[in-house]
């Protein structure tokens, strides 16, 4: 790894931070510079981590450029460390097939990724992301792909592979647009095993999809997707993982699908299928239309892919919930491979598209409510569409949320948790996950 120290990053760390002190940055091999509003020395990191790395929360680091963590190598990021993509360079950091990042925060000091310039002048895109690369099956021709903007290799025949882990961890700000329909996602899992452990772990203010899942088998519990300028929750290339507790914001001034779902767009047919394993999500679209007209759909389910979501809550798009978009993705519902259940779709002026409708009447998506009230749920879209404090958690126990609508078990697997309502953030007074460690910042 290459540790570089200039004045210009210092500075640029120091407008996005405001901290209003004057502080000594040092660097391995570069004389101290003084700059103000930094209170703790600044690292600015380029080229490669080789071999065991470990990041503290005694430093700022700045991403300049793609920084690729290379096969064999580990990154270790300690909590409450706070890592800055750089604007001017793209600042991005990538985990390469046989790396690993091990992030690990906690729920009074996440990890935070985030954008180098200065609080209110913040935006979508500011800098690149975090792309992560692992050897689990995908379902392209060959069994390999390469990553958006040339961000690596991935793929192969090991589903237990592992990339590392990540817990409380937040990525905001991010998404460079290179050129049209080439922008990075907020976290990328591209052929990532499920030896891997990734739970509280929030994308905000992406300029491309916050959270997406090129094939692999990679499992992912207690998220948000906040405010992306595309989809929320995105999966493609034969993804057959297993998510738990989702909570999926819009902002409808730039907003597509809360989920955008495909198998593989040039061939809807090719295995392994995607095929994920979805229990507990709540999604909640942007009704305000004076922010604009995004935020139109739940989710859109298409080009083959198969899938099993249960226990959800839907409100606040402005056109409807799931949507199955063609034959392909109908014939995984009609073949038993697909499954919907448990949920409410309410407040919307098509709570469910009428291509899931009809698997509802028809008995095949049982248990699953398309009228309801605010009151009788327990939540509104208001409450969980308020930008700066989103409210997911809905009022109490004796709503439909709470035991009207009984969940659907979860498979006893060791990774899912067995639960007693549907969404997901439990009814109060319980305990609600989001707190503490989740920030919802505009600028």
């Amino acid at each position: 790894m290459k540790y570089v120290s200039r004045t210009m990053a210092a500075s640029l760390v120091a407008a996005a931070l405001t901290l209003g002190q004057l502080v000594t940055v040092s660097a391995d091999q570069a004389p101290p510079v003084t700059v103000p509003g930094i209170d703790k020395p600044v690292i600015v990191v380029t080229g490669s981590v080789t071999g065991t790395e470990n990041w503290t929360s005694n430093n700022y680091y700045v991403l300049r450029g793609a920084v690729f963590v290379q096969a064999g190598a580990t990154l270790n990021i300690a909590a409450g460390t706070r890592i800055i993509g750089e604007s001017g360079s793209v600042g991005t950091l990538i985990v390469l097939r046989d790396g690993r990042i091990n992030a690990i925060g906690t729920r009074t000091a996440p990890i935070v990724f985030t954008s180098d310039q200065p609080v209110g002048s913040r935006a979508r895109g500011d800098w690149g992301g975090l792309i992560i690369n692992g050897r689990a099956p995908i379902n392209i021709e060959g069994g390999e792909g390469q990553g958006e903007a040339d961000t690596g290799v991935y793929g192969g025949n090991n589903p237990n592979d592992s990339s590392g882990t990540m817990r409380y961890v937040r990525v905001e700000f991010a998404g460079v647009e290179f050129s049209p329909d080439n922008e990075l996602n907020g976290i990328a899992f591209q052929g990532v095993g499920r030896g891997g452990f990734y739970e509280f772990i929030q994308v905000h203010m992406n300029r491309d999809d916050a959270l997406e899942w090129f094939g692999g088998t990679a499992d992912i519990k207690y998220a948000v997707a906040s405010n992306a300028a595309d989809d929320s929750f995105d999966w493609t290339f034969g993804w057959s993982g297993r998510a738990q507790f989702i909570a999926i914001h819009h902002r409808g001034d730039d907003a597509d699908q809360g989920i955008e779902a495909d198998n593989n767009e040039f061939n809807n047919n090719l295995l392994p299928r995607s095929n994920p394993q979805i229990y507990n999500i709540s999604l909640c679209g942007d009704p305000d239309r004076n922010e604009g007209g995004e935020s139109v759909r739940a989710g859109n389910l298409r080009r083959g892919t198969a899938f099993t979501i249960r226990n959800f809550l839907i409100t606040g798009f402005k056109t409807t919930g799931f949507q199955i978009s063609d034959a392909a993705t109908s014939a995984q519902v009609d073949n038993g491979t697909s499954q919907m259940g448990a949920g409410v779709a309410w407040g919307m002026p098509t709570n469910m598209h009428a291509s899931v409708a009809g698997f509802i009447t028809s008995g095949r998506f049982p248990n699953i409510r398309t009228t309801a009230t605010d009151a009788e749920v327990g939540l509104s879209a208001a409450a969980c569409s308020n930008h700066e404090n989103p409210n997911f958690q809905p009022s109490g126990v004796a709503t439909l949320a709470g035991g009207q609508i009984a969940p659907i078990q979860p498979p006893n697997d060791g990774f899912f948790a067995a639960v007693t309502y549907i969404g997901a953030v439990p009814p109060a007074p319980a305990d609600n996950w989001m707190t503490g460690w989740t920030s919802f910042p505009q600028r």
